[in-house]
């Protein structure tokens, strides 16, 4: 399946609750073998309790619910593959702990409106130490237009937050505080959620610094590491030096490197 990298940017795409165990389960089904028409039927029924209801509306979700995970893990465009395929390497590496991250990293590269609710969601939390709901919805509604819709996505947004125990709920309704903090040490992971954090740009560069304490991955605490390690732990990436503490990590194809 291909999707162009301009229509991933434009797009919200997610409409339902993402919660974290069931990408993890998502993602073991792939690294077991399964294609997706054969994940799709064992979704349905391990997930089938937590739809389960009299509200029609509530019981379509589920399949709704189950196309998000299928697209973040199986279902990527041309472009998201080589990331995938690294990534479910990580998964089947790594211990569990890190387990998080990957899924961060792959939701926000497949879903870019993941990484810019977390992105106003951190920049919030660092100036204030709390995030409300109405402030990440109207600067969201800034970037993807005056809808209700999308008022309603990044609520579900938060709520995965939330599931994933990365935001907590305060005792003022509609406002988040920091939840667990993970700190992220295996370089090959470092450079990979670089490469998923400029999936997640529509221009496929930034400076490494920035990359690595972007408010757009803020539950993560990413060790720093030198360019150079950077550009030899991944095949597509590429560093533009500036100066000697300004570096520019780009996607390959965006460096005119092929």
């Amino acid at each position: 399946m291909s999707t162009g990298i301009d229509r991933r940017h434009s797009q919200i795409g997610l409409d339902r609750l993402v919660r974290l165990d069931w990408l993890e389960r998502t993602a073991y089904l792939v690294l077991a073998g399964n294609e997706a028409h054969e994940i799709k039927p064992i979704l349905q029924e391990e997930l089938s309790d937590a739809f389960r209801s009299s509200n029609a509306n509530v019981r379509g979700s589920l399949d709704k619910t189950i196309t998000i995970l299928l697209r973040i893990w199986t279902g990527v465009s041309d472009t998201l593959h080589p990331l995938r395929k690294d990534g479910l390497n990580l998964l089947s590496s790594l211990p569990k702990k890190d387990h998080i991250a990957v899924h961060w990293g792959m939701t926000m590269a497949v879903y870019p409106f993941w990484g810019s609710v977390a992105a106003r969601t951190g920049r919030l939390l660092r100036l204030q130490g709390t995030a409300a709901s109405d402030q990440i919805q109207r600067r969201a509604r800034e970037q993807y237009g005056e809808r209700e819709t999308v008022s309603r996505r990044v609520r579900y947004v938060l709520r995965s937050f939330i599931d994933w125990d990365v935001l907590e709920e305060t005792q003022v309704k509609g406002t988040y505080s920091q939840g667990n903090h993970y700190l992220v040490e295996e370089p090959k992971l470092i450079a990979w959620m670089m490469e998923a954090s400029l999936r997640a740009r529509a221009n496929g560069s930034a400076a490494i610094n920035e990359l690595l304490d972007s408010p757009s991955i803020f539950p993560l605490r990413l060790t720093h590491i030198s360019a150079e390690h950077v550009a030899s732990l991944s095949p597509r990436l590429s560093i533009l030096r500036h100066g000697l503490d300004d570096s520019l990590v780009m996607l390959h194809e965006k460096g005119g490197i092929k």
